[in-house]
């Protein structure tokens, strides 16, 4: 049996993850789903890798997820915890980050608007739609999606500030999975950062950029892929 830890993106709660939960402890895993401190104007990344860590606890054989800009928090938890028997990384839709890279410049760094634009350009305009449902939701069972939207938070900027803190990605087995419906973070747009950033090439799995809401059993296998093996 595995735990999954599951870390949110920005402004968002654990709550969002709660399909996929159901779906893992019915495979037979653990997880966990902390609720990061967003907004809080005195917790940067660090402490938001130790709230993880506090949910955590002393389990062993972990998965740890970060799903979009908890991709920037997922590695300096599983660099903390590589004692932890197993340990396997993966990145969800996600802010893949570069060592000594400050957050806020992540966009500009990757080449994020212009990826965006032209995505737009080739799905005539669905990527970057004004309006969430279409494109960030898109997918997602609207009275789920409106749900979700009521329980987001903001996101205070401190987290964004300050350099990623690790000299290097931490050496555990890491996979990247990109959705195919994201209009978010475009799949040719995961594609060229993980190959960039990672030298790995990425997982598709069924879903817009909230795949744990429109398509939870199968992010739930694809999170443990490989895992009853084990």
């Amino acid at each position: 049996m595995s735990t999954v830890v599951l870390i949110h993106g920005a402004g968002d709660v654990g709550w969002s993850w709660h399909l996929v939960v159901a779906e893992l402890r019915a495979l037979g895993h653990d997880a966990v789903t902390p609720d990061l401190p967003c907004e809080d104007q005195d917790a940067g990344l660090p402490e938001f890798a130790e709230t993880v860590l506090a949910e955590v606890g002393e389990r062993r054989d972990l998965v740890v997820v970060g799903h979009s800009f908890g991709g920037l928090t997922a590695p300096l938890v599983a660099d903390r915890r590589r004692d932890a028997g197993l340990m396997r990384l993966v990145y969800l839709a996600a802010m893949i980050p570069a060592p000594g890279e400050r957050p806020a410049d992540w966009w500009e760094n990757t080449g994020y608007e212009r990826a965006a634009r032209e995505q737009s350009v080739r799905d005539g305009g669905l990527t970057g739609h004004e309006d969430p449902f279409v494109s960030f939701w898109n997918g997602v069972p609207r009275p789920l999606a409106e749900e979700a939207e009521r329980r987001s938070r903001g996101q205070a900027g401190t987290s964004s500030a300050a350099p990623w803190p690790l000299a290097a990605h931490p050496a555990v087995p890491t996979r990247v999975l990109a959705c195919r419906e994201d209009r978010f973070f475009p799949l040719a747009f995961q594609r060229r950062v993980a190959r960039e950033r990672l030298g790995i090439e990425v997982e598709e799995v069924p879903g817009c950029h909230c795949a744990m809401l429109s398509h939870p059993r199968e992010l739930a296998r694809a999170l443990v892929q490989g895992s009853e093996a084990q």
